[in-house]
């Protein structure tokens, strides 16, 4: 791009591609400044992004034909802004342009479409055109793309990406990817090598080996997987190493050609035979009969096959040793090898046509559309089975999804979950170990739990008959039938507190009264004293106690006058001072105190007035009478009166002669009786209602409801259902004594004895009905005998009883025997006695050298047929279903010929005298011509007798695997398959049992059943389960004292805790940091509980005294003591501090007394309220005033509101619901708590509420369903099996309840059985039977293992009974062997499954399994001629991930063996890293590495071996290796205790023989400089040597 002189233009900058846009601005960032400056483009915003960012398009129509703009600017290279002038306007850029106006409807139309991800390329090579690492760990990063783009979903045609984006963003167009490393071929190691392929001249052996892993992703290609090596026996005598036989395969079965003509004679002769006179005496032609039964029987003529028995072919020719073929006389004298055998002629399966679809499993429609639908089957017959080599018989059952079909089909059954009324509520459940209520649970109420049973019924369609009862008393089914979450078996609940009643203290008592007023009879009445409910009692007042007591009395009145006060004292004859009178100013008043009309005091004398004395100014002044106290007594008798006081002091004494004296100490206080009444107290006492009876008044009023119209069956069954009474006793009680008669206690306050109730509705009992009998399955013994089982069913409790209803009955579940069956349910293959042995026709096989026409090798049959267990006939195809392989129906046999050995068969073994000692034999015999034959009498050829130890029965048996989890000896419990119930109490701890398995062996040392260990299987050894232990705490404190005495307060109480929690027992609530738990409730005491009582003010003591005056200064003393205030007044003294010392009245005041002439004052009186002023009693009515001072003699009063108590329960409660409290307080305006009266009387609003209710949640302990039954073992043989049971939480611990114990699964060992398995041998080589090639046979043997089934393929020969039957699968197949062939050997086994994996990147590119077919050769000279070796693979799931390492020898001189090895321990070529493995060549490096214990390493550079350091030479080359000191740690086990250096242990040697546990110090690193470490630790050694020495020279 050339950079003109001036100018830039936007649109031009971003047309270009993007590396000249950077080489463009590169440039312009680097002119000149004075070139630069005069430099403008214009700026847009497309500058910011490569697509430019245009508006918002805008039009009025969906579609094409909108608008957008942008913002167009000039700017300096620099990049400030500048005028539009200075840029070249021919080349603006356009800020407008059309556009596709997108709307929502466009969503449906348009789409992105995804392209598939292109293959993932290298990032390396993709960025700088590089090539892919060699050394590949894990994988390669790489980056995968894709096209994406907007498409018109109809046709698909492209369209602007702007459509989409619209709606979602654009998807992604590149992603990371991972490409694995190459995966280069892994093989396994050689087999050993085979025999020479010759038995003279030059042959050749073979070794081969198989593919594990394929090559992957470009890895290294497979590898020769066979080795030839010559081989020399020896030399040929003659042409035997030239020529040789060669038979070929043998022809297909047909029948001789004579055959049809020989069967048409045969029964033409039969023919004849007929007309032959027969048997005539019945008893012999009835055991003929039988006789050709049987034969017929034995004989194959089952209609299921066609066994025909022909002949085939093959042909024996000479080859000579390159593959051409010569004349047989070349190969002449020689036995030739048979040519002709017996056959079975080849047929196929034959099958009857399908039978129609039987009906579906469904039988009904199911409403859900996810339910499974039903399978409907159809069969077909077998009329031919397959023999010889014919085709097997395809599967004679299909089935196929199906749904019902038809008008009249009806929906499916539904089951649902039901549940039993809720049990009562109980508390005692959730009792902690501590509590002390467990002993005695009367009275238990708040938070507890109540169970319920669930259990599954079928659900009733919905009709009009069906009625609430029905619905009720479904049948019980399977628990399995229902689905979705089982309702919840418990629940919390609340049994209601109830509240005591609480009274108030006793009034005071009342005037002596007439019991009726109306009735005024007599002269004995009664004085009555009343207290008062304060709260709501449970159940009424009529729980609550006696509430007015009486004493009798005489002169009773209704009616009295009571005293207001009395006028000031007036002088009698109208003078200033002397004798006088005092008007009594009274009211008339009921005996409850109320003020009524005068009228009715009139027979009561009304008071007289009180006479008084004014004194005169010489006359001695006294004070006014102080009020009487308390009486001392509530009572009066013979022993104790009550006594009142009232006092008056001296205010001035005397004057001179002619003043009236003073009285004497003794009148200056009165006493007199009061409470005169006896202490005889009378009162009303109720007992208990009795129980609610009907009422026969009404009766005929009453309408009783059946139980499930009142309740119903989930309910509590108390609604009311009848009128009825209860009845009461009240009784005349006299304090102290006891009952007395009743016209003692007054009648008006005396208690009802009758109440009306609600008669609680009788309840039945509902129980289900019997569910069905459960499935009673036949299980057989292993001798096959029907095992006695018993079914059961069962029905539920829906409601229990209640209020003398109908009881529930006895018997909830019925047990039965099983019917049993005669025979275990089974079928078995019968197979009967073999046919002769069938020849290949004679005519056919005569000109064969040494064939014979009686003898020689034939084929043999036999019938099969289908039985059941007891013996019975039964169709063929359930022993195809039911039983085992179907047993060979051919087998090939031998006729001995007159030159055969011929022998009889092996007589019994002869006995043992003793297990393990001795031998036994068993005999045969030679028969006929071959006692006198001497190859007969060859005993290593024909042995006559055989010999063996006698068996051994010593059997040693010894535990095996770890215990068992501890189980419950009652753990075995199976959970109801009926009902899900789950007990409350199951027992979770004590003593259980722990199992360990036992094994057992032979004197061989091969496993073999515990019973001949006479064992059960099992050690059993008891074991603890620990019980769980609660968290305890101590019982709560009393409560404190309030905290304060006058107004609101706190009061407290506390526990400690005495022991933790330990096996999951319950946990401590919070505790503070002593370990303690608090309780803190609110209180008030009231102001006036306690008082300040003064006594009478001391006499004057005049400190000047004028004995003639007699006044003068002078101090009054007076005890002043805090006494409990009552209703009666102050009753004790008690604490000082008790009483607001602010109150405290003073108890020595000094004035002066007054002298003659003085005035004389009486004490002040007692502040009024401050809106008012202070007056003060005086004589002559003098008044003082005092201006009120906030917070000093006036003040403002207002409420205070405590915080909210904790939640209180009952006492005997637990948790559940409770009540919060607080409490107000009356607050003075300088901060002190006074008398509630106060803010009362201000008539102060009272908005709080005082108590709210709360709950406490209660402590549920964790709640487990019952164990499920054991499992199945986990291995049907063997030592590792594992049965296991398990449980679920069915409801979790709520608040401080029991956690849910962590096992939730134990397991035991299952009985040890023996693992008994068929196994196959090796094949053997190709057997050509005499010859040296042609078509032959390979074999292996099928053996019967014995195993402890811990290791793969390891285990015991043992009998063949034992495996039971045989594998149907081959144990030979054929091969076509030709001089001097090279062939392919058959395939290999599929190798372990195995995961192509990146370990280091956690990625899995799948599973893969591989085969492989090695090469064989015969002959040197064809070995160029072998096809080529081959593999196939095949995925797989679940492959294991291997890693593959070098693996080396001890160091033998300077070399050393090395190979790969796979990390489950199998030595393979192929996989390690493609590195120089350790040793495998230390001569790459330059000079080579010949030091011992040296290699060479990737880099080129001689390093030593791990436990060795290097000591390099001056030049830098590795002079030695030197072993590195080790520092040896003393283990547990070591007797040393010194530390020592020894030499470097061999790294190699397993971890077992290493002394101890060690650690290498290698100072040099690879490189052979000094590690950091090393001057850091000789940096800190010269420190210390400093700080010694400075030391050191300190001291000094």
């Amino acid at each position: 791009i050339t950079i003109k002189p001036q100018f830039f233009y936007c649109d031009e900058v971003w047309r270009v591609g993007k590396s000249q846009r950077k080489l463009l601005l590169y440039t312009v960032s680097t002119l000149p400044f004075d070139v630069k400056k005069n430099i403008y483009i214009y700026l847009t915003l497309s500058v910011l992004c490569s697509q430019g960012p245009w508006g918002r398009c805008m039009g009025s129509d969906c579609g094409p034909g909108g608008s957008q703009s942008r913002a167009v600017w000039c700017a300096h290279v620099d990049g400030w802004t500048t005028l539009h002038t200075n840029c070249d306007q021919s080349q603006r850029p356009s800020n407008q342009q059309n556009c596709f106006r997108v709307c929502d409807w466009h969503k449906d139309l348009y789409d992105w479409k995804l392209g598939a991800w292109n293959q993932c390329v290298s990032v390396s090579a993709r960025t700088f055109g590089g090539m892919r690492p060699y050394v590949c760990n894990g994988g390669e990063e790489g980056i995968q793309t894709r096209e994406v783009g907007c498409i018109l979903k109809s046709d698909e045609s492209p369209g602007d990406d702007t459509i989409c984006e619209y709606f979602e963003p654009k998807p992604r167009l590149e992603q990371a990817c991972l490409i694995p490393c190459p995966q280069d071929c892994v093989v396994s190691e050689f087999t050993p090598w085979t025999s020479c392929s010759k038995t003279c001249g030059t042959g050749l052996k073979n070794r081969v080996r198989s593919v594990l892993v394929p090559p992957l992703f470009e890895g290294s290609a497979c590898p020769n997987l066979t080795e030839f090596q010559t081989c020399k026996p020896g030399p040929c005598k003659g042409p035997e190493g030239v020529y040789s036989l060669r038979v070929g395969p043998w022809m297909p079965c047909s029948l001789p050609i004579s055959r049809p003509v020989r069967q048409a004679k045969r029964r033409k002769g039969k023919g004849g035979a007929r007309e032959r006179p027969g048997v005539k005496d019945p008893d012999t032609r009835e055991l003929i009969q039988k006789k050709r039964t049987r034969n017929r029987l034995n004989r194959q003529e089952s209609p299921f096959w066609d066994i025909q028995v022909g002949y085939q072919s093959r042909t024996v020719s000479c080859a000579h040793r390159n593959g051409s073929t010569v004349g047989l006389s070349r190969c002449l004298p020689r036995d030739l090898p048979l040519t002709v055998q017996s056959c079975i002629l080849t047929k196929d399966c034959k099958l009857s046509e399908w039978a129609d679809w039987g009906p579906c499993s469904k039988a009904c429609l199911d409403p859900d559309p996810e339910s499974p639908r039903g399978q409907r089957t159809r069969t077909r017959r077998v009329h031919q089975f397959s023999v010889g080599e014919g085709e097997d018989c395809p599967p004679l059952e299909e089935t196929e999804p199906c749904d019902p079909q038809g008008d009249g089909v009806l929906p499916c059954a539904t089951y649902t979950w039901r549940t039993t009324e809720w049990s009562d509520c109980r508390v005692d459940s959730l009792l902690s170990q501590q509590d002390r209520r467990r002993s005695n649970q009367t009275g238990l109420c708040g938070g507890g739990l109540q169970n319920r049973e669930v259990y599954c019924v079928q659900h009733l369609l919905p009709a009009a008959h069906c009625t609430e009862a029905r619905k009720y008393s479904s049948r019980p089914v399977d628990s399995k039938l229902c689905g979705g979450p089982i309702p919840y078996t418990s629940q919390l609940c609340h049994i209601p507190c109830p509240i005591e009643c609480e009274v108030s203290p006793w009034g005071a008592w009342g005037p002596c009264t007439y019991e009726n007023c109306d009735v005024q009879e007599g002269k004995k009445g009664f004085k009555l004293r009343k207290r008062e409910i304060s709260n709501e009692p449970t159940g009424g007042p009529g729980n609550c106690p006696h509430l007015v007591e009486a004493v009798p009395c005489d002169e009773p009145s209704c009616w009295d006058w009571r005293l207001v006060r009395l006028d000031e004292c007036i002088p009698d004859g109208e003078l200033a001072c002397g004798s006088g009178t005092q008007i009594p100013q009274v009211q008339c008043v009921n005996s409850t105190g109320d003020m009524v009309d005068k009228e009715l005091c009139g027979g009561a004398p009304a008071p007289e007035p009180i006479a008084c004395d004014v004194p005169c100014p010489k006359d001695c002044v006294l004070s006014s009478w102080t009020s009487w106290s308390s009486c001392s007594q509530t009572c009066s008798s013979k022993t104790i009166e009550g006594k009142q006081l009232r006092t008056r002091s001296v205010l001035a004494y005397n004057a001179g002669e002619g003043g009236g004296m003073c009285p004497n100490s003794s009148s200056l206080q009165e006493v007199r009786n009061c409470n005169e009444h006896a202490c005889t107290v009378y009162h009303w006492q109720t007992g208990p209602w009795g129980p609610c009876t009907e009422d026969p008044s009404a009766s005929a009023l009453n309408t009783t409801t059946g139980p499930r119209s009142a309740a119903g069956p989930n309910t509590n069954g108390q609604g009311p259902c009848s009128q009825g009474m209860q009845t009461r006793k009240v009784i005349c009680v006299r304090v102290n004594v006891g009952q007395v008669p009743p016209k003692k206690c007054p009648e008006s306050p005396r208690p009802g004895t009758m109440r009306p109730c609600r008669m609680p509705c009788k309840k039945d009992c509902i129980v289900t009905p019997f569910s069905d009998w459960s499935q009673c399955s036949p299980t057989c013994d292993a001798a096959g005998n029907i095992q006695k089982k018993k079914q059961s069913r069962k029905r539920i409790i829906l409601q229990l009883p209640a209020n003398g209803s109908q009881d529930c009955p006895e018997v909830l579940e019925e047990e039965k025997d099983c019917e049993a069956r005669k025979v275990c349910p089974g079928y078995r293959w019968k197979s009967h006695k073999w046919r002769r042995c069938q020849l290949v026709p004679w005519y056919i096989r005569e000109d064969s050298p040494g064939a014979q026409e009686t003898c020689g090798p034939g084929l043999q049959t036999r019938a099969v047929s289908c039985r059941q267990l007891d013996g019975a006939q039964a169709d063929i195809g359930e022993c195809l279903k039911f039983a085992s392989t179907m047993p060979p129906i051919t087998q090939r046999c031998q006729l001995p010929c007159q030159d055969d050995c011929q022998l009889t068969n092996w007589s019994k073994f002869s006995s043992c005298t003793a297990d393990c000692v001795g031998v036994r034999t068993r005999k045969r015999l030679l028969v006929g011509r071959s006692k006198k034959k001497d190859k007969c009498k060859n005993t290593q050829m024909y042995p006559l007798s055989e010999t063996q130890y006698c068996p051994c029965d010593k059997y040693n048996a010894q535990p095996v695997g770890n215990w068992s989890d501890c189980i419950l000896s009652g753990g075995d419990r199976v959970e109801s398959l009926l009902g899900m119930k789950v007990q409350g109490n199951i027992k979770e701890c004590g003593q259980g049992y722990r199992y360990q398995a036992m094994v057992c062996y032979d004197q061989d040392n091969r496993l073999v059943e515990t019973s001949r260990c006479n064992s059960h299987g099992y050690i059993e050894e008891a074991c603890i389960i620990p019980c769980p232990s609660d968290c305890k705490l101590s019982e709560w404190s009393n409560w404190s004292r309030c905290s304060k005495s006058c107004g609101s307060g706190v009061k407290v109480r506390s526990k400690w805790l005495r022991e933790k929690p330990y096996n999951g027992g319950r946990p401590c609530p919070k505790l503070d940091h002593i370990n303690q738990v608090y309780e803190v409730v609110p209180c008030v005491s009231d102001c006036s509980q306690y008082v300040w009582v003064a006594e009478p003010w001391s006499v004057w003591k005049v400190s000047n005294l004028d004995l003639k005056e007699n006044c003068g200064e002078g101090v009054q003393t007076r005890k002043v003591r805090c006494m409990l205030n009552t209703i009666d007044g102050p009753s004790e003294s008690v604490e000082d501090y008790l009483c607001d010392p602010e109150d405290m009245p003073l108890g020595t005041r000094g004035s002066r007394l007054p002298c003659p002439e003085d005035c004389v004052l009486s004490d002040w009186s007692s502040w009024n309220r401050c809106s008012l002023v202070r007056i003060t009693g005086l004589r002559t009515s003098i008044s003082i005033h005092e201006p009120c001072r906030l917070n000093l003699n006036c003040f403002h009063y207002f409420y205070n509101i405590t915080d909210w108590s904790t939640c209180q329960l009952s006492a005997n409660a637990v948790c559940g619901n409770g009540i919060k409290t607080r409490m107000l307080d009356c607050v003075r305006s300088d901060g002190k708590s006074v008398d509630l009266k106060f803010c009362k009387e201000l008539n102060l609003e009272r908005k709080w509420q005082m108590n709210i209710s709360c709950v406490v949640e209660c402590p549920v302990n964790c709640q487990l369903s019952d164990w499920s039954a054991w499992s199945e073992c986990s291995h049907t043989c063997g030592l590792d099996g594992r049965m296991w049971r398990s449980r679920v939480v069915v409801q979790g611990s709520q608040g401080d309840g029991r956690p849910c114990p962590s096992q939730l699964e134990q397991w035991k060992p299952c009985p040890v059985r023996p693992c008994y398995r068929w196994q196959y041998s090796p094949w053997s080589e190709c057997r050509v039977e005499e010859v040296v090639c042609g078509a032959g046979l390979r074999y292996r043997n099928l053996t019967c293992f014995v195993s402890d089934g811990s290791r793969e393929g390891e285990g015991s020969m043992v009998e063949e009974e034992l495996c039971g039957e045989r594998d149907s699968s081959l144990s030979f197949f054929s091969l076509s062997l030709s001089v001097g062939e090279c062939y392919l050997m058959e395939w290999s086994d599929w190798s372990l499954c195995l995961s192509v994996c990146a370990k280091g990147a956690g990625v899995d590119f799948g599973s893969v399994q591989v085969r492989s077919r090695a090469v064989m050769a015969q002959e040197p000279e064809n070995v160029q001629l072998c096809p080529d070796q081959d593999w196939e693979s095949r995925p797989c799931i679940d492959g294991e991930c291997f890693e593959y390492k070098w693996m080396s020898s001890t160091w033998s001189g300077s070399s050393r063996v090395t190979w790969c090895q796979r990390s489950d321990g199998l030595n393979v070529t192929g996989g390690c890293p493609p590195i120089n493995p350790p040793g495998d060549d230390n001569n790459s490096c330059d000079p080579p590495c010949q030091m011992p214990m040296s290699f060479c390493t990737e880099a080129g550079v001689c390093m030593c071996e791990e436990g060795y350091t290097e000591v390099m030479s001056s030049s830098g080359q590795l002079n030695q290796c030197t072993p590195i000191p080790i520092l040896e740690i003393p283990t547990a086990g070591d007797k040393k205790t010194d530390v020592k250096t020894s030499r470097a242990v061999n790294p190699t040697l397993p971890a077992t023989i290493q002394p101890g546990r060690t650690w290498y110090l290698q100072p040099f690193g690879p490189d052979g400089k000094l590690k950091t470490w090393v001057y850091g630790v000789a940096a800190g050694a010269l420190v210390l040597l400093i700080f010694i020495v400075s030391m050191i020279y300190l001291a000094w």
